[in-house]
């Protein structure tokens, strides 16, 4: 046997995994409480310099010493902690090893765990489902990553190695003998709804049911909540993170009035979405239902999606939490589960059609209305700046889009037509 750094210790051989244990099960990471002998207090890779530039002694508070960085983010912040949290647990909880003491070859097998995380029952939220990081039902994942998200959550951990090398923790970045310079292919966007199948989701909401005051209420919200996401190319945190009160009218050079949404988006970056007569039409006629003015005021608080019966319970005067990304996010795959059964029911070559919107999400929508933008010959200029793209390319530094041609053409060729 190899000598260790550690003489009391045997060498944990990467190649052969050890069995889960039994005494420690995927928790949330201000949950977890680790073993002295997998908290990294002692790990192999651990820097031994004396150097160290943050305060962790293990490798929970190391990883909390790096998310301390994005807390200021909160969608930065749960992806990076998402990503991080379930790395230590699989490598405590599958290997019975300290984060600081992975291999290359342990982060290799990491990657084909992302594909299939096992045993689901352990790993994966029943469902798909997600819950509360406090519900005994939370789980890590949601089900196997798809490729384009299992580059990305090793994009995140090489940050978090890397970081942790800087900060003087680790000796090594497992991770950087991975890296690889990839010839990037042309982006092509595939995750969208074609117009067919966009009017099939537009049917379905139309056809939702209105028996009730509740039905009603819902059928309301549904229908504002896609003109959101869709006639605005909003994410789906910012329709939770923003206020009816960032409305506001601008006069043109012509004294014509136009409304324009403020929206404060990824990354703390802020950006104006022209708010079209046919999103000024839905946002009246969603607060008219709410029992609020067809206008919002200036500042308003109201949230752009309230949760049913909030206005009835508060009477419109008072403030109410906004719906969580969560909450939203189950709406809108509700009505994609709902179109994919319809679309189903009609006929059999429907199927693939089907599958497709089963798969939707609410950033589908996104890209959707960023595509149909760009299929009815939307300047791609006024594109990007529509969905608060950084450029299309570096020339784009040198171009002036003027406002009152962005509303304009926006407002003629980019419609939802309930």
């Amino acid at each position: 046997m190899a000598q260790s750094r550690f003489p009391n210790r045997p060498i944990l051989k990467p190649a052969l995994p050890s069995p889960p244990s039994l005494a420690l099960q995927p928790a949330p990471l201000e949950m977890l409480v680790i073993p002295s002998e997998m908290d990294g207090r002692t790990g192999f890779n651990r820097a031994v310099t004396g150097r160290a530039q943050i305060a962790a002694n293990n490798d929970l508070d190391a990883i909390r010493a790096w998310l301390s960085r994005f807390t200021d983010t909160r969608t930065t912040f749960e992806n990076y902690r998402k990503e991080a949290e379930r790395l230590l647990l699989w490598s405590v909880v599958m290997l019975n090893k300290p984060l600081s003491s992975l291999t290359h070859e342990d982060c290799l097998r990491y990657q084909h765990f992302l594909a299939d995380p096992q045993p689901a029952a352990s790993w994966v939220a029943g469902g798909g489902r997600k819950h509360a990081r406090s519900d005994a039902r939370w789980r890590p994942f949601y089900g196997p990553l798809s490729p384009a998200s299992q580059r990305q959550a090793i994009v995140i951990l090489n940050a978090l190695f890397s970081w942790l090398v800087q900060a003087g923790y680790l000796a090594g970045n497992p991770l950087s003998l991975s890296r690889q310079r990839t010839r990037h292919a042309a982006p092509r966007i595939t995750r969208y709804l074609e117009p067919s199948i966009w009017q099939e989701v537009k049917d379905t909401i139309a056809a939702m049911p209105s028996d009730t005051p509740r039905q009603i209420a819902h059928a309301s919200r549904v229908r504002w909540l896609f003109t959101l996401l869709y006639l605005g190319g909003l994410r789906i945190a910012e329709v939770g993170g923003n206020t009816m009160g960032q409305f506001f009218v601008r006069r043109d050079s012509n004294a014509d009035i136009r409304w324009w949404l403020t929206v404060h988006g990824k990354g703390g970056k802020e950006r104006l979405v022209p708010a079209t007569r046919e999103m000024m039409t839905e946002l009246s006629r969603y607060r008219q239902h709410l029992g609020l003015s067809a206008l919002p005021s200036p500042n308003e608080d109201t949230p752009l999606v309230l949760p049913i019966g909030a206005t009835a319970a508060n009477g419109g005067t008072q403030t109410c939490a906004p719906l969580t990304r969560a909450a939203l996010h189950a709406i809108v795959k509700e009505v994609f589960a709902q179109a994919a059964a319809r679309l189903r029911k009609r006929d059999e070559t429907s199927a693939a059609r089907a599958d497709l919107l089963a798969k939707a999400s609410a950033h589908w929508l996104r890209h959707s209305a960023g595509s149909h933008m760009a299929d009815q010959r939307v300047d791609l200029r006024l594109v990007r700046d529509n969905l608060g793209h950084a450029s299309l390319t570096t020339t784009s530094l040198y171009l002036h889009i003027d406002d009152d041609r962005r509303h304009q053409e926006t407002d003629e060729k980019h419609r939802i037509d309930w």
